[in-house]
């Protein structure tokens, strides 16, 4: 007996299939929300906005390729959604929302298991796993991460200032001049940068990149990309602190800065990518 193709299995199951998504959609709604709460409020998720559009966009791509997949149904995908279910009873409780987010994505996986099988599962893999550069991390986790990247920042900044001929110290994230302090805040140490960049390089690099090996050396590009963009924004920052007073390095330089920067961790990212394409051919 032929299996059937994902096309024919939708079409011959789209009735359970509609009431399973209006189920799903119910119970994570709120879930849903929230996220989009989070990405207007926090500038370090913004990017939150794009990642469905992106994932969809992957799977339009795919969509030659998985109308012909052959289903064959698994049952084991009845454990995933059930495990899932159970992660976000026990995240609602407790009150944790990261928790909460990422079941979402892994009852997906699991209804695509349970439904299509596990060759539908791997061609749409990659669209469910980048859904959750969307999710927020536990300010624990994004503190553990973003502490290092302040300090880090901060120490390469001083070392270059020092080496142009200004007069600078520094403890921890805290630069000091003879006349004014800084302070390397979240802002500066790349974290907001590297979230999109991580999210983006994804993206540019599953489309521009032939295989996994030049793929994961773009997106591992993002964290040295992250450090110097914002490095050198806090050294720019620095100079005209010294020369030109502290006003001058607030207001509009330092809005500009942090777009400008952003838009230059871009272009390297761009440039590392086809330097990263061209190598080995």
């Amino acid at each position: 007996m032929r299996a059937l193709s994902f096309s024919e299995a939708v079409e011959r199951h789209r009735l359970p299939l509609l009431f399973t998504l209006l189920l799903a959609g119910g119970l994570y709604a709120p879930v849903a929300a929230s996220l989009a709460a989070a990405w207007y409020r926090d500038p370090n998720y913004s990017h939150g906005f794009l990642v469905p559009l992106v994932s969809g966009y992957i799977l339009y791509r795919k969509a030659g390729v998985l109308k012909d997949t052959p289903v064959q149904p698994d049952s084991r995908g009845i454990a995933v959604v059930l495990t899932a279910l159970l992660l976000f009873v026990a995240a609602f409780l407790g009150a944790e929302d990261f928790t909460m987010r990422v079941s979402l994505v892994v009852v997906l996986a699991g209804l695509v298991l349970t439904f299509f099988g596990q060759r539908v599962l791997r061609t749409v893999a990659f669209p469910l796993v980048y859904l959750l550069f969307m999710v927020p991390l536990p300010y624990i986790l994004y503190d553990s991460v973003a502490f290092p990247l302040k300090l880090s920042v901060a120490k390469y900044s001083v070392f270059f200032l020092k080496a142009v001929g200004i007069v600078v110290w520094r403890e921890g994230n805290i630069i000091m001049f003879p006349s004014l302090v800084l302070e390397v805040a979240d802002a500066c140490s790349g974290i907001r940068s590297l979230m999109s960049l991580l999210a983006l390089g994804t993206a540019f690099a599953y489309f521009s990149q032939p295989s996994p090996l030049k793929r994961a050396a773009v997106v591992a590009s993002a964290l040295p990309i992250a450090l110097f963009a914002n490095a050198l924004r806090v050294v720019a920052t620095g100079i005209l602190a010294q020369y030109w007073g502290g006003r001058a390095a607030e207001g509009f330089f330092h809005e500009f800065a942090g777009l400008a920067v952003f838009g230059l961790a871009v272009v390297l990212m761009v440039l590392t990518s086809v330097l990263v394409g061209r190598a080995g051919r």
